[in-house]
């Protein structure tokens, strides 16, 4: 009898034990048995991706904008110039002080934003500043393939300086009256401006230019700054700048007394021209539009996306469907990317990409996995993906309600788009500023690159697209 309890005792722990385990590819869905069929883990390479140039994007009025010239082994030069307006200090009315003015220094202050990819061990940057041939236009929409006409032949100012993004300078406080004294200042670049620009401009302008801004602009027209290319050292790189100004330092004399002062002519528009001259590696990858691409390529800079499409996997899933005998639910769905062995030395991969569609009017649409107002979509941005993960080397997407719409024709889909797409769905560079949601417009405000490893079938890193999903059968509920 002793014996035969100790069986018992042990027959029920067993039970207990292998009735809470339960096999971790089926999903909970509260059906019978006879009606639902284990979901299964899909891993599949029949993705189609193709690099694609991004769209033409508005620079003007932007929080950081881009300034850099940058030779990537691998994806060619990007070039990004800068054109500024230019203010009369406070932006109105400007009374020229008394007395005689001698200009001691002027200086175009541009301030580092985080961003900056590219060299900033081996390569001198060397910045020049001309004046605008045209005007800036306060309140215009400027796009990145605008090319500027400038005044090339007169230098206003230049200035060879290192990548110090990130180390905070000493510049003169200017007091009134008093001895000037030091401070430290953001991390800035300033660049020597001829003083002869800013007598003619400023303190020997006329009355009636001085005292209307728009009279002002409409003479001085603007700033167009740029990374000169002969005069700079090494690959490059681009920086990103988040204001600038251009700060007179003069001296006022009356009689006996002597002071130091200081005027500031505000810039408060800006926008980036960009040009990218592509390597024939980044060309033929853009010629490609038949064959998916065993690499792809995404660059910050309105430079590179790609297209992506599953057309296989809906296939498949489909032909279960058109059966009639069963349902199909995707429990979920992740795209994972891997980029390419050796890519990411000397030059970090994007931290940060994103995941879009097209709607019938071709506009840019999040998609269900990212979208605030669909309830399938808990877990907002992180749960999303999109960000690189240095650990795993790779980046991934969480889009299972996209791939169930898609599965069941909730998006809409023309004939003119391959059988099992949409309208076209994307993937591209995104900043990382914007963290409270899933960004999907093109940005020139990130200057980093990715290179990708796409239907590589050769590849253990190929993209890949993991899927767990239920066969429910039909007639046995």
């Amino acid at each position: 009898m002793k014996f035969s309890r100790i069986d018992l005792l042990t027959l029920l722990i067993s039970l207990f034990i292998l009735n809470s385990c339960k096999n971790q590819s089926t999903v909970a869905l509260n059906l019978n048995a006879a009606g639902q069929i284990n979901g299964y883990m899909v891993d599949t390479s029949t993705i189609i991706v193709n690099t694609v140039p991004e769209d033409t994007i508005a620079t003007s009025g932007l929080t950081k904008t881009p300034l850099g010239y940058f030779v990537d082994p691998v994806f060619g030069i990007s070039q990004s110039d800068i054109a500024t307006n230019l203010n009369l200090p406070n932006q109105s009315t400007y009374t020229l002080p008394t007395g005689t003015i001698s200009i001691d220094s002027v200086r175009l202050v541009l301030k580092f934003a985080d961003g900056f990819y590219g060299d900033s061990i081996e390569t001198r940057y060397t910045v020049n500043v001309y004046q605008l041939n045209e005007k800036y236009t306060n309140g215009a929409t400027y796009y990145n393939d605008k090319q500027w006409n400038y005044n090339s032949s007169d230098l206003l100012g230049t200035l060879s300086f290192n990548a110090r993004t990130h180390t905070s300078i000493k510049i003169f406080n200017i007091i009134i009256g008093a001895p000037d004294t030091l401070r430290n200042a953001d991390p800035q670049i300033r660049v020597p401006i001829n003083s002869s620009f800013i007598n003619q401009n400023l303190f020997n302008a006329s009355t009636t230019t001085l005292n209307s801004n728009t009279i002002f602009q409409n003479g001085i027209k603007g700033l167009y700054i740029t990374i000169d290319k002969n005069k700079t050292t090494g690959p490059g790189g681009v920086f990103m700048i988040s204001s600038d100004t251009l700060a007179v330092y003069y001296k006022a004399s009356n009689g006996l007394t002597i002071d130091t002062n200081q005027a500031f002519l505000p810039i408060t528009n800006s926008a980036a021209a960009i040009r990218h001259t592509y390597t024939t590696t980044i060309q033929s990858a853009l010629n490609n539009t038949q064959a998916s691409g065993g690499t792809f390529y995404l660059q910050g800079l309105a430079s590179l996306r790609a297209k992506i499409s599953f057309p296989n996997f809906l296939q498949n899933l489909r032909s279960n469907l058109l059966k009639k005998d069963s349902d199909i639910v995707i429990n979920r769905a992740e795209l994972v990317i891997t980029p390419a062995i050796g890519s990411n030395i000397p030059y970090s991969p994007l931290p940060k990409i994103t995941m879009y569609q097209l709607d019938i009017a071709g506009q840019r649409q999040e998609l269900q996995d990212a979208s605030a107002g669909d309830a399938r979509s808990a877990g907002g941005v992180s749960v999303f993906g999109g960000f690189y993960a240095p650990n795993k080397q790779n980046y991934h997407f969480v889009i299972t309600a996209f791939l169930q719409d898609l599965l069941y024709n909730k998006s809409a889909i023309p004939t003119t788009f391959n059988t099992y797409g949409n309208y076209g769905t994307y993937i591209g560079a995104i900043d990382t500023t914007n963290t409270a949601s899933v960004d999907y417009l093109p940005t020139p405000q990130v200057a980093a690159r990715s290179v990708l490893i796409g239907s590589d079938k050769n590849s253990p890193y190929r993209i890949t697209l993991n899927v767990i999903y239920t066969k429910i059968l039909k007639g046995n509920e």
